[in-house]
């Protein structure tokens, strides 16, 4: 295969792992990168290529697709000592991570002095939504990188939005996350004082879905609510990590999130229970075991 047609991903988690199947059912030849033998081992079940360090992903591939937890993760796969640009090679580099905006504005600029073109694709959408293809791009970076990186950015998802230039990926997946963590947030809450008042879940989750309740949180969380199925499609852990990002980027616009604040306690108290590595919807674990002992009846009470 061309080498225009070789593609490297570094990260193969959910996300990478979901992205390096879209990519070689695309017609891509994919050479990963991962930390974690298994990760590497189960690329090369689904027939990709594997690399036993960046350098060999820079040297397998001008485009590099980033799917790592954080900004940190970025800087240190990128301009690591034995990162990315150790070696000649990258030409583009497309961040998949939900990062920091102004270190990705700042990385942004160092690249582009080096004729590198970096890209913000951040996802909205679930692991299993990315595989399925119904996931949405919110992509930063300058129209030309994005139109050169068209074929491999179709691959990944369907829906792209261009936000604008560097750091603004960041920003619009930041804000419409803060949505859809509430959405998910208020549909457990909903689903725990449901119980509490005598509605079963199935029977609650019926009713959101049918009512102007609904969401899409609802959609894709409301039946592992349900279930009690929290084998994850992403994390709580990731979650609280876009949460930290939400807050510290309103705070230094000056502007309070007390709705995020409470979202961030409780996602605080459910990693501290040891469920920071189930998916998002067994946030209503956490709210279950906030239930209350109901007061004592005073026995000399009578009804009026």
């Amino acid at each position: 295969m061309a080498a225009k047609d070789s593609i490297g991903i570094v990260g193969l988690g959910l996300v990478g792992t979901a992205l390096a199947r879209r990519l070689m059912a695309a017609g891509f030849e994919v050479t990963g990168y991962d930390l974690r033998e298994e990760a590497r081992a189960a690329l090369a079940a689904k027939g990709g290529r594997v690399a036993a360090s960046l350098t060999e992903v820079a040297g397998a591939a001008s485009r590099v697709v980033l799917a790592v937890f954080d900004t940190a993760d970025v800087l240190s796969v990128v301009e690591g000592s034995e990162g990315l640009l150790s070696v000649p090679g990258v030409r583009s580099i497309i961040d998949c991570s939900t990062g920091t905006p102004h270190e990705l504005e700042a990385l942004a600029a160092r690249l582009a002095a080096r004729g590198i073109a970096f890209i913000e694709a951040p996802l909205s959408g679930s692991s299993q939504q990315i595989a399925a293809g119904e996931a949405t791009l919110l992509l930063g970076g300058e129209t030309e990188s994005l139109r050169q990186c068209e074929a491999v950015l179709a691959a990944m998802a369907g829906q792209r939005f261009h936000v604008g230039g560097a750091g603004m990926g960041a920003r619009a997946k930041l804000a419409t996350n803060l949505v859809l963590g509430l959405n998910r947030a208020a549909l457990a809450e909903g689903m725990v004082f449901a119980e509490s008042l005598g509605i079963a879940p199935e029977q609650f989750l019926a009713l959101v879905l049918a009512s102007p309740a609904t969401s899409g949180a609802a959609q894709a969380k409301g039946r592992m609510m349900v279930e009690g199925d929290f084998a994850p499609q992403s994390r709580i852990r990731q979650h609280l990590k876009d949460l930290s990002l939400m807050i510290d980027s309103a705070a230094a616009a000056g502007q309070e999130l007390p709705l995020s604040q409470a979202h961030a306690a409780l996602l605080r108290a459910a990693v501290a229970a040891g469920d920071g590595e189930l998916d998002n919807a067994a946030i209503i674990r956490e709210l279950r075991r906030r239930k209350t002992e109901l007061p004592p009846t005073d026995p000399n009470q009578t009804s009026p």
